[in-house]
Order: structure tokens, then C-alpha cells, then sequence
């Protein structure tokens, strides 16, 4: 793993850092490539059982730089070939991830900084920072999911007026408008992510994993298909040393000691 990104561990709970940021952690290639070398050991190591995606530096991500682009004539129909290969598969990678993301954003999170904030599974943000669609700002539209995770928490309205106006959004007022799941006191931010992090890692990991799959499938079909979803995790879940160990927990009156499996 390169210098882009930095990679710790403390129990369950992984941190992968943006570790540009006199930058503003803003991607490159290179950085994605590190990314994707940090979320590989995530997704293999079961003792990881969390997983806090934030920024190092005054900013979560100001989203591509620019600079690793080429701007020679015809040349920007590599934007393409760059989400297809970098952005995307970040974004589905993190939906899918069977383990729960947190996005810890301080400072600036802007076009696809937010966008990849905003595809993990909880967002707490400190109340100096903010959220931006920048991409209308230099004549493009939003990506890395961003024309599908806006309408879909904030509605149609507001979705249009963050991607065409390309205006920052406080902090305090995305958790107003449920864009992201929390907005806390800039000196609280550490120890709130810290506190979250540590009881998703002591939680049912399984039952966490079949909970995102459930609600991102839920925007695309039917509420019939859904109940069938439904039965069809509970059945496995079913099978799991946590659904036991949590029953017999609750029958014996005492806190379950899940372990993830």
C-alpha cells in the first residue's frame, strides 16, 4: 500500500484515511489503487468487523484532482474510462461491503468526496464541515452515485437545487434534510465515530451485512420482492452462531457477546 492512503487497526475496527491533504485529499489514481489494497484486507480479515473511512488533514475529500487529468484536446472522454474504473466500482464496493462503513467527514467533502462519503453506511459529520456538488461548477453532472443518493434521502427538490446551484450544504443542515445520519460539535466528532465504530464492531456482523443488502435493494423492486428478501436472510441468519448466542442471551437476561458469525 502506497502513501495515499493510510491503514490502522484497533480491535475490530479499521480506519482507512485520505492521507493527501495538502491536497484536500483529493483522488488520483494512485490513491484509489491504495484504496482499493486497504478495503481488500477489510473485506478478508474477520477480526475487522468496522470500518471508518475519513480524511487526514482540514478536509474529508475534495473529490478528483484534477490535476491527474489530461486537458489536451478530445482528451477529457477519459472522464468516462476514470469513473468506470476508479469511481464506480469504489462506490459499489462500499455498498456491498459485508461489513459496516462509517464516514467520519470533516472539513470540505465535495463532488465525488461527497458522493463516496454518502455511499458509506453512516455519515457523521462535524458541524464546520460541509457537503458539495461541485461537478456543475466545471460543466459536468454529478457522479459516483450522486444523481441516485441524492433523490433518493433528500428528495427531488433539494436534489435538484444541490446538483444545479453546486452550493455548499452545512453539515447541519444535511442531517436536517437526512442526507446523512448525524452532525455533532467539531470536538465531539472523534469520540462520537470512536464510540460508533467500536459497537458496530461488537455487533452481529452478519445480520449488519444482510441488513445493508436488504434496504439498497429495496429502492429497485417491489415490496413483494422485498418480503421475499426478507425471508430468505432471515433464514440464513437463522443459522448463525450470533442469532443463537443473541436468543439465548435475551432468554438468560444478560448482554450478548457476538462474534461476527
Amino acid at each position: 500500500m502506497g502513501t495515499d492512503i493510510e491503514f490502522s487497526r484497533d480491535g475490530g475496527v479499521a480506519r482507512i484515511a485520505f492521507n493527501r491533504p495538502d491536497k484536500l485529499n483529493s483522488f488520483t489514481r494512485a490513491m484509489h489503487a491504495d484504496l482499493r489494497e486497504a478495503l481488500s484486507q477489510c473485506e478478508t480479515d474477520a477480526g475487522i468487523r468496522a470500518v471508518v473511512l475519513t480524511g487526514n488533514g482540514r478536509a474529508f475529500c475534495a473529490g478528483q484532482d484534477l490535476s491527474d487529468l489530461s486537458f489536451e484536446p478530445g482528451a477529457m472522454t477519459d472522464l468516462g474510462a476514470l469513473i468506470d474504473q476508479n469511481f464506480n466500482p469504489l462506490v459499489r464496493r462500499l455498498q456491498a461491503l459485508p461489513k459496516p462503513v462509517i464516514a467520519r467527514v470533516q472539513g470540505i467533502a465535495a463532488g465525488a468526496g461527497a458522493n463516496v462519503a454518502l455511499a458509506c453506511d453512516l455519515v457523521v459529520a462535524a458541524r464546520s464541515a460541509s457537503f458539495l456538488q461541485a461537478f456543475v461548477n466545471i460543466g459536468l453532472v454529478p457522479d459516483s452515485g450522486g444523481t441516485h443518493l441524492l433523490p433518493s434521502r433528500v428528495g427531488v427538490a433539494r436534489a435538484m437545487g444541490l446538483a444545479m446551484l453546486g452550493e455548499k450544504l452545512p453539515a447541519e443542515q444535511a442531517a436536517a434534510w437526512g442526507l446523512i445520519w448525524e452532525c455533532v460539535d467539531d470536538a465531539q466528532l472523534d469520540a462520537r465515530v470512536d464510540a460508533l465504530a467500536r459497537r458496530l464492531a461488537a455487533m452481529p456482523t452478519r445480520a449488519l451485512a444482510a441488513a445493508k443488502q436488504a434496504i439498497h435493494a429495496a429502492g429497485t423492486q417491489t415490496l413483494s420482492a422485498s418480503l421475499d428478501l426478507e425471508r430468505d436472510l432471515q433464514a440464513a441468519l437463522g443459522a448463525s452462531h450470533d442469532y443463537a448466542e443473541g436468543v439465548n442471551a435475551f432468554l438468560q437476561k444478560r448482554a450478548p457477546r457476538f462474534e461476527g458469525r
